[in-house]
C-alpha cells in the first residue's frame, strides 16, 4: 500500500508512512492515482508470543500491568497514540496498524498459566492499555471473553477501556468479578457528534451506543465512567460539558480526560487526516497542539504528555475539571482489591479457544 495520502472508505489513515526501523519504503511514480488503488481489506496473523502480562515503569500511567489479546485495531482511530507499536513488527504505522491485526489465540491459555505461578503477585491488570480489546474481530474470536472467564475464576482485578458496545456482551463475567470488587470499565467517550466520530474512529461504536453501554452496565451494578480520550483541541474540546453530562445521566460514576498526543508517525497520519475531513480548521487546530505542546506537535516527556502546557492546556483542564464537579463525577474509578483472590485448586480447567473446531483467522 502507497504512502500517498487518499480518502479511504472506513479507515483513519489514508496511507501508509515509512517504517521507522526499514530502509526501503515503497514510493508511487508520479502518474499513479492513489484513487484507483483498491481499499485493503482486513487480515489477521497469529501471534506466537509465549507470554501475555506485559509490564511498565511509567509514572503517567495509573496501572503497571496490562495484558492485550490483539496488537493493532480495526477501529482504525487517526489520532490512536499506539500506531507506532506496529512498526516493531516490521509493519507500517499507518494503514498496516488498521488492517493486519495481530492475533494472540492462546492468550487464555497464557494468562492462566501466569496467574496460576507462584511469582504472580495478585495486582490489578489493564485491559487495553494499547489496542482495544473489544474492537469488531472480538465479536467472532472472542480472546477478551476467555481472558475474562480467567480473570473470573481467579478473582483478579481488572481495569477495561472500550470504545463497543460489546463489553455488554459479557455481562455475566463483569457481574462475577463486580461481587469481588475486582472490575471497573471506562468507555472511551470524546464528542456526541456522530459524524465526527465516524471520522475519527471509523469503525468503533457510535456516541450513543458507548453510552448505552454505559447505561447497561451501571444498571447490572458493574462500576463504569469515561474516557475523554483525546481531547482535541479546536476541534472537540468545546463538547467536554456535553459530554460529561450525558455520561453522568447514562449512570457514569466518573470521569477522565486525556490531551491528544501525536507521536513519531501519529503525527503525519492525523495532519492527513485533518486535510481530508476539515481543511478549513486544520491550521487552527495544529497551531493550538503546538502551543499546548512547546511549540511541536508532541512532547513526550513524563509528566507533560498527558495533560500539556500552557494557556490553552490550562482552558481545557479548567473546563474539564469545573463541569465535572458540577456533575458530582468522580475523579477515579473505585479502589479495586485483591483480597479475593485465589488459586483454583485441582486440575486445571482447560480453555477450549474457540469451543469446537478452530475458527480461521
Amino acid at each position: 500500500m502507497s504512502n500517498k495520502p487518499t480518502t479511504l472508505r472506513g479507515r483513519g489513515a489514508s496511507f501508509n508512512p515509512p517504517n521507522r526501523f526499514e530502509r526501503i519504503s515503497f514510493e508511487p511514480d508520479a502518474e499513479w492515482d492513489p484513487a484507483q488503488d483498491p481499499a485493503p481489506a482486513t487480515q489477521f496473523f497469529r501471534d506466537a508470543s509465549q507470554s501475555l502480562i506485559t509490564y511498565n515503569d511509567s509514572p503517567d500511567i495509573p496501572f503497571q500491568a496490562s495484558i492485550n489479546p490483539y496488537r493493532g485495531c480495526e477501529h482504525g482511530c487517526s489520532y490512536c497514540y499506539a500506531r507506532p507499536f506496529h512498526e516493531h513488527l516490521g509493519f507500517s504505522a499507518g494503514l498496516d496498524f488498521e488492517t493486519r491485526i495481530m492475533v494472540k489465540e492462546n492468550a487464555p491459555e497464557l494468562l492462566r498459566r501466569e496467574l496460576s505461578s507462584p511469582a504472580w503477585k495478585p495486582q490489578l491488570l489493564a485491559i487495553s492499555g494499547v489496542t482495544d480489546c473489544y474492537q469488531p474481530a472480538e465479536r467472532r474470536l472472542r480472546l477478551t471473553r476467555r481472558c475474562l472467564e480467567v480473570l473470573a475464576e481467579f478473582r483478579n482485578p481488572v481495569s477495561i477501556v472500550t470504545k463497543n458496545y460489546l463489553v455488554t456482551r459479557d455481562l455475566d463475567l463483569l457481574r462475577d468479578l463486580a461481587a469481588h470488587n475486582a472490575v471497573e470499565v471506562n468507555l472511551s467517550i470524546n464528542s456526541l457528534d456522530s459524524d465526527l466520530a465516524r471520522k475519527l474512529e471509523p469503525r468503533a461504536a457510535t456516541p450513543r451506543q458507548r453510552l448505552a453501554a454505559v447505561e447497561t452496565l451501571s444498571e447490572a451494578g458493574v462500576p463504569v465512567g469515561v474516557l475523554l480520550a483525546p481531547i482535541i483541541p479546536a476541534l472537540n474540546d468545546h463538547e467536554i460539558p456535553l459530554v460529561l453530562a450525558a455520561a453522568k445521566a447514562a449512570g457514569a460514576q466518573w470521569a477522565a480526560s486525556e490531551i491528544l498526543r501525536l507521536p513519531l508517525a501519529v503525527a503525519p497520519i492525523f495532519q492527513a487526516w485533518l486535510q481530508e475531513n476539515v481543511p478549513g480548521m486544520k491550521e487552527k487546530i495544529l497551531s493550538r497542539i503546538r502551543a499546548i505542546r512547546g511549540g511541536k506537535l508532541n512532547d513526550s516527556r513524563f509528566g507533560a504528555r498527558m495533560h500539556g502546557q500552557g494557556i490553552f492546556a490550562d482552558q481545557i483542564s479548567q473546563m474539564f475539571h469545573v463541569a465535572r464537579r458540577k456533575l458530582s463525577l468522580q475523579e477515579d474509578g473505585p479502589d479495586l482489591s485483591i483480597a479475593a483472590f485465589r488459586r483454583p485448586e485441582g486440575p486445571q480447567k482447560t480453555l477450549d479457544l474457540w469451543r469446537g473446531e478452530k475458527a480461521p483467522l
